[in-house]
């Protein structure tokens, strides 16, 4: 994207965020339907990920939950806007949140106490971390963005209130977070590709799950905890929980995480970002996401 555009629709982006929140609750919703009565490509993605995770479910309920889905992607940008741009005190006052285990969290802190919390792709996930932040140190993996310009944006914004951001192909460093007793967000649940993952069942179907979790665990010595995130009529809720799963193989852990993750999904999927290929290395690009 031209840099010079770029950074006009960011201005004009944070522009809205000085809108009541009444005001992007509406347009969340505009937004929403026209997503849903227009063609985009990662609503088709959306449609072939809930109809093949879902199955089991009548056509009819698969489609309400792509419906619900498409139309709750209209919040996205109101809900990243507040994680980016909004003050501390702000979002304090406007929003309701709550934190389900935060307790648990600050005492592995304070025995300094590394901890690795896994977290599901939610359509909310950038309002999660800043709430989550504003209430505990945190550091956390990311993927880069295609564009350079996007990128510098998303990792200011995602600064505005976590402790430090790496790239997921840079493990070192997340890695000295870890043995430090720092606490490092960090999600298994897209498809890296076949040359860094296994191929594990997600929702009963082969899916590339990264691998490294395993590996980065057993060298830090560090504790696992899993937060899901969901909205509860007007209240985001985080809940934080302590996991146990299998070690005895990188297959076993996988397995596990990806059921435990399922688990959580069920409850709300509409919330879930489904809009992601996660099934493009074994399902194919083409073959299944054309």
């Amino acid at each position: 994207m031209n840099r010079i555009l770029l950074i006009l629709l960011v201005n004009f982006w944070r522009l809205v965020m000085l809108l009541p929140r009444s005001v992007h609750i509406g347009l969340g919703h505009l937004l929403g339907y026209v997503f849903y009565f227009i063609s985009i490509k990662r609503n088709k993605f959306s449609k072939k990920n809930i109809d093949l995770c879902f199955h089991d479910l009548s056509r009819k309920k698969r489609s309400d939950i792509y419906k619900l889905n498409v139309l709750s992607s209209g919040k996205i940008p109101f809900e990243s806007g507040m994680a980016w741009f909004w003050s501390d005190r702000r979002i304090n006052k406007v929003l309701k949140y709550k934190i389900i285990g935060l307790k648990n969290i600050l005492n592995e802190q304070l025995i300094n106490n590394g901890v690795l919390l896994f977290f599901k792709h939610s359509l909310h996930l950038e309002l999660d971390a800043r709430l989550l932040a504003m209430n505990l140190d945190v550091y956390g993996v990311e993927r880069a963005h295609n564009s350079n310009s996007f990128d510098s944006i998303q990792t200011s914004g995602r600064l505005k209130s976590m402790k430090g951001t790496c790239d997921r192909n840079n493990p070192i460093r997340f890695i000295k977070w870890l043995k430090k007793g720092k606490t490092v967000l960090y999600a298994t649940d897209q498809d890296y590709g076949l040359g860094q993952s296994n191929i594990v069942d997600f929702f009963g179907h082969p899916t590339a799950t990264i691998s490294a979790p395993l590996k980065i665990i057993e060298t830090t010595k560090c504790k696992t905890y899993f937060l899901n995130s969901y909205i509860d009529k007007d209240t985001y809720v985080i809940d934080i929980e302590s996991i146990e799963l299998d070690m005895s193989s990188e297959i076993s852990f996988s397995k596990e995480l990806n059921l435990h993750m399922e688990k959580k999904i069920r409850k709300n999927p509409e919330e879930y970002l489904w809009q992601h290929r996660r099934f493009k290395s074994t399902l194919g690009k083409e073959d299944f996401y054309e």
